[in-house]
């Protein structure tokens, strides 16, 4: 028997819902398989964390975090955040650049069921998480943004050789299970020195795997292609800001961003997180579509087990994958992808799925 301590922390908007039911599928499959325990720890985050202790990211939760094996963390409201609040930080980013988080996994894939313009995609961005453009991570003290004048403003781009390595070889690693193809994609044509870091410094890393075919395109090149000929990718290489926009390009090809998980991970510490964003104006109505967030699980489990060597954890990511795949076939989803189910409908139905063991015998 293994234990897994889960630190949950719900989030703004849909989240305390759309974590709710991930929750409710991790206990239907530690219930289905032998030798997974988990243990759930809830943990304050967002704008009621904010209203209740005073920071959208307390201390507490960060030492809690330091006590699990893995973060379960839901959407948040940032853009109204007040950044000059150092209260009301982002806690995802914060959390990321903390715990050097510094691959975010986003997987894109078309399920039988779902109503695409494609039937075959099935590709991974692996995004650079701590550095980049994205100024709430890229200093050590301070944001990467500053006004010389209040009208001007220069945002600082970070880019080093232990960040672009580290990135690309969870790249390749990962093509190594897959179709053993990465495309690494920059804009070194106009960035010369830091996309040119990152594309050299990506290609030293995929020399060393002899059996993998490796490509490259600017980043506006790759967008196009991406939109034409989805089904050719198999790992797409990135920097920070190129793979959020790419990742949420790409869930429009197979249904939107209601199918797009991720996970954020790190040498010694990971958190599923999904793709998108908190959806304020349908918060507490029941109709907010959860895979996202519960395929965000599934990766975290499955991460877990292949770290940890423990097979029970696979297993049960398979059972939360197949579960998804099952419910689809049968034209059970949330109404954003043409469905007639609830939230918490849903739920049930993946639970209802994972519990009857003979879809998964056949």
């Amino acid at each position: 028997m293994r234990t897994y301590q889960i630190g949950v922390m719900e989030g703004d908007g849909i989240g305390p819902e759309i974590v709710g039911e991930t929750v409710k599928v991790l206990k239907a499959v530690q219930q289905s398989v032998d030798g997974l325990e988990i243990e759930f720890k809830y943990y304050p985050v967002g704008l009621s964390s904010f209203q209740s202790n005073g920071a959208t990211l307390p201390e507490e939760t960060v030492e809690g975090l330091k006590e699990c094996d893995a973060g379960l963390l839901g959407p948040l409201t940032t853009h109204i955040y007040d950044t000059g609040n150092p209260n009301m930080i982002n806690p995802s980013g914060a959390l990321r650049k903390g715990f050097d988080l510094y691959a975010n996994i986003r997987p894109t894939k078309t399920y039988e069921g779902v109503k695409t313009k494609f039937s075959d995609v099935d590709l991974v961005v692996v995004r650079e998480n701590t550095e980049g453009m994205y100024a709430d991570r890229n200093m050590h003290f301070n944001t990467g943004e500053f006004m010389p004048d209040p009208d001007t403003v220069l945002s600082f781009r970070v880019v080093t050789r232990k960040g672009s390595e580290r990135l690309a070889r969870v790249g390749f690693e990962l093509a190594q299970g897959r179709k053993k193809k990465v495309t690494i994609v920059h804009k070194m044509n106009v960035l010369r020195k830091g996309c040119g870091l990152f594309y050299d410094s990506s290609l030293k890393v995929g020399k060393k795997y002899s059996d993998t075919v490796i490509d490259d395109y600017h980043i506006d090149a790759f967008a196009m292609h991406l939109i034409q000929r989805p089904e050719d990718f198999d790992v797409v290489v990135t920097t920070n800001m190129f793979g959020d926009i790419l990742s949420d390009q790409a869930a429009g090809l197979v249904g939107g961003l209601g199918l797009a998980p991720g996970l954020n991970l790190g040498d010694s510490f990971l958190i599923a997180q999904a793709t998108h964003g908190s959806a304020p104006d349908i918060a507490g109505r029941n109709i907010a579509n959860p895979v996202a967030e519960i395929l965000s699980a599934k990766m975290m489990l499955e991460w877990l087990g292949y770290r940890n060597g423990h097979q029970s954890a696979v297993h049960a990511a398979s059972l939360i994958e197949r579960a998804v795949e099952e419910a689809f076939k049968q034209k059970m989803m949330t109404t954003d992808l043409g469905g007639d189910l609830s939230t918490t409908e849903f739920g049930d139905k993946l639970v209802h799925f994972i519990q009857d063991s003979v879809i998964y015998e056949n």
